[in-house]
């Protein structure tokens, strides 16, 4: 009987130890990999690359799924609400932070759990190559004297894109009439003159630029950024804003901390792939990886610059219980 007692007592300790290797085995199946935005738009590009090149660090698929609207409201809820295993990953973007302040979810982005940034740009203000205005300050004239006459394209509502087109007009005392239209369908109604201009993903419309198409206006960074150099920043115009539109990831809140660091390794490593990095260099964007405690600072740093900014232009409704 006695050995029978240790008998159960070594199955339970073995199980115990299966168990917990079990759990040190994550991911044991495919990962799903939500996309806020539709596909064919920057947003899916580069997402889609980021999850074949972490499927191969993983070792099991990482699949790229669109659930478009909102401005992210749609997919961040959709994240938030799964369960808390590191099977549902967010694609997050600067649309973490402008569809909480625009109030398209009733929650504050720290609802969720970040793992890190991928990759930044900034968002430029564009228009056709041959349209009348040469300066943001010609356009934004333009658009005092004429209020709801010119129209001005972006992602959709409570996207960066749309963020960025706001604060660049209402900042400028400009009321423009704002048109939501999916990434390939911009360009076109750029090219056709459908919309007088548009604030789009940067590396799209730069290929545009220089086949002669399109021209910058403005770009929503900071600084100049290195691919277009000529161009000026919003606020080297006088317009008091500074973004980038950042890419990275996110998971449910409460995602325990062993899988959450295992993602940002492999998110971190898979940035750094040749195949990636390579890319972002030929796409003109800044591969910029950071982890779960950089960006967080960062988070908490844009989160209070755009809510300052989205304050200002008159569109800050946060929604948060």
């Amino acid at each position: 009987m006695r050995n029978l007692k240790y008998v159960f007592m070594g199955t339970a300790a073995a199980a115990l130890m299966m168990a917990g290797q079990a759990k040190a085995e994550w991911p044991e199946k495919a990962i799903e990999f939500v996309i806020p935005f539709s596909a064919g738009g920057g947003a899916d590009t580069e997402g889609r690359m980021i999850a074949k090149a972490m499927s191969k660090v993983l070792g099991q698929p990482v699949v790229p799924v669109n659930k478009p609207g909102g401005g992210g409201a749609i997919t961040y809820t959709y994240v938030k609400n799964s369960k808390p295993d590191g099977y549902t990953v967010a694609w997050n973007s600067t649309s973490i932070l402008t569809t909480t302040g625009i109030g398209n979810v009733p929650f504050e982005y720290t609802a969720l759990d970040h793992i890190g940034q991928v990759a930044q740009q900034p968002i430029p203000f564009v228009v056709k190559a041959d349209a009348r205005w040469n300066t943001l300050k010609e356009f934004m004239a333009e658009c005092r004297a004429k209020p709801n006459t010119l129209k001005v394209a972006f992602a959709g509502f409570g996207s960066a894109t749309h963020m960025a087109g706001v604060a660049m007009t209402q900042l400028s005392n400009c009321k423009p009439i704002m048109l939501p239209v999916k990434g390939p369908d911009r360009r076109k109604m750029i090219l056709s003159g459908e919309t007088d201009a548009a604030v789009d993903i940067f590396f799209v419309p730069l290929k545009f630029v220089k086949a002669g198409k399109m021209k910058l206006l403005a770009i929503s960074s900071g600084k100049r950024d290195p691919a277009a150099p000529n161009v000026p920043t919003a606020k080297e115009l006088g317009i008091d804003m500074e973004f980038d539109l950042f890419r990275g990831l996110s998971v449910a809140k409460g995602t325990p901390q062993a899988i959450k660091d295992k993602l940002e390794a492999a998110m971190i490593k898979a940035a750094a792939s040749k195949a990636f990095s390579g890319r972002m260099k030929k796409l003109k964007l800044t591969l910029a990886p950071m982890g779960q405690k950089e960006f967080a600072a960062k988070l908490a740093k844009a989160n209070a610059n755009i809510v300052s900014i989205m304050k200002k232009a008159g569109i800050y409704k946060s929604k948060a219980k």
